[in-house]
């Protein structure tokens, strides 16, 4: 009943809403002579606060239409190549003058842990100078019909792997967050079968391999609460009219709600400090407020078997460190793992993924060689910062760029340098 009466909540604000979308659009115009004094910017900031404290926040578009190559705009057109009921595989096609063979073919698992997959357009928007480059674009569960059946952590990994498949040999896959033990799970399986489409090479960012290790929190919560807890408490039933009608699902405002109350002060500064930049006629520090809650606040469901069967695997049970992690009744042996080369990445502050829970992948592919390995830890960033921001630009982007670069060359025999805390080894 809790999703229902969010739902109706939502829609008995409605009215309201409309209302303070006229308000803005009245003492916004400039032809209002209110709209230059101090009275009429309090009147549209306070309209303008309420509205997009009480609104929907949709799917947010990538965006990204062109990108720089040898100094030169291209243009990038993004192309739906691969289609599941969950999940659409997005291509960024950039138009170049000529080919580029040195350019590496990368697939961005993005995480399906409540944001859309255009949290990482930071990311890809790094990545596209230099690499051909894929994304999976996960879709929101109470989008999709019963009749479509269930989604759960196999069905991931097996997404992951059709993907794999479909893109062919010399294809390097980045995971970032929760999508580092699905993926990690998939290489090995397909390692295990002698697969020809087994990545050139895979990176892990931020991710629970062994959230055993410095243990945050998140990982905290999944200590204290049986699995029952969380099937009784966090899933709910998707309400009419919305086309997943009866799916049952972990609902994306509940892990908003679990994000924003781990750094309550901050959001709740950042809404006062937005109020008055708009109050004061500020443009900027405000516009970049609007782009960066309407990603943030944009959230999607998961369905409840692959939320309950990840929080059980991965941050109850420890099954894949652990070596008892299955797939499909097929054991995930990650001493299979030889030829797909890793890099793993973290962040010093991260408080998602502690430090040293990424790194343990390292440890655990006992049979992959010295040469095909490599680790990072980016100083002074938190868990966004491992996949975004400047730092990420200037420090983890190139590094996952040469990594697949050197890599995707076939039989490659060239030590590669383990990194740690910025300098190397």
């Amino acid at each position: 009943m809790f999703y229902q009466l969010y739902e109706m909540n939502h829609a008995a604000l409605a009215p309201f809403r409309m209302v303070a979308d006229a308000m803005q659009l009245a003492f916004r115009n400039p032809l209002n002579p209110m709209s230059y004094t101090m009275l009429g910017r309090t009147v549209a900031a306070s309209s303008e606060v309420f509205e997009r404290a009480t609104r929907h926040y949709g799917k947010p578009d990538f965006g990204l239409k062109t990108t720089m190559v040898n100094g030169e705009a291209v243009r990038v057109s993004e192309n739906v190549v691969w289609s599941r009921p969950f999940c659409n595989l997005l291509h960024f096609s950039r138009a170049l003058k000529s080919p580029r063979p040195d350019d590496p073919k990368i697939l961005v698992v993005a995480p399906m842990s409540g944001h859309y997959a255009t949290l990482l357009r930071g990311t890809v928007e790094a990545l596209l100078p230099h690499a051909d480059v894929y994304i999976t674009d996960w879709i929101d569960a109470r989008m999709v019909p019963v009749t479509e059946g269930r989604f759960d952590l196999d069905d991931y990994i097996d997404y992951v792997i059709d993907m794999l498949h479909f893109l062919g040999p010399r294809t390097n896959v980045v995971g970032v967050c929760q999508p580092s033990v699905p993926v990690l799970a998939a290489v090995a399986r397909m390692e295990a079968e002698g697969d020809a489409s087994s990545p050139s090479s895979m990176t892990l960012m931020g991710g629970p391999i062994d959230t055993r290790i410095n243990p945050t929190a998140v990982n905290e919560l999944a200590k204290t609460k049986p699995i029952e807890w969380f099937e009784d408490n966090v899933i709910m039933t998707v309400p009419w009219p919305l086309p997943g009608f009866m799916r049952s699902v972990y609902p994306g405002f509940l892990q908003l709600s679990g994000f924003m109350s781990m750094n309550l002060d901050r959001h709740m500064i950042a809404q006062k400090d937005f109020f008055v930049h708009l109050v004061k006629n500020d443009g900027e520090p405000a516009e970049k407020h609007r782009e960066f809650y309407d990603e943030y606040l944009a959230v999607m469901d998961l369905t409840a078997e692959f939320y309950l069967q990840t929080v059980k695997t991965v941050f109850m049970d420890h099954a894949l460190p652990k070596g008892e992690m299955m797939h499909r009744d097929k054991p995930v042996d990650l001493s299979a793992i030889r030829n797909t080369a890793l890099l793993t990445v973290e962040g010093e502050n991260d408080d998602i993924s502690g430090v040293g829970q990424t790194k343990a992948a390292q440890t655990l592919c006992v049979n992959l060689p010295d040469d095909k390995r490599m680790h990072y830890m980016q100083p002074d960033v938190g868990h966004y910062g491992v996949f975004n921001g400047s730092r990420f630009r200037r420090e983890i982007a190139p590094r996952i760029i040469a990594f697949a670069k050197e890599h995707s060359k076939g039989e490659n025999r060239i030590v590669t340098r383990v990194i740690k805390g910025g300098k190397s080894a």
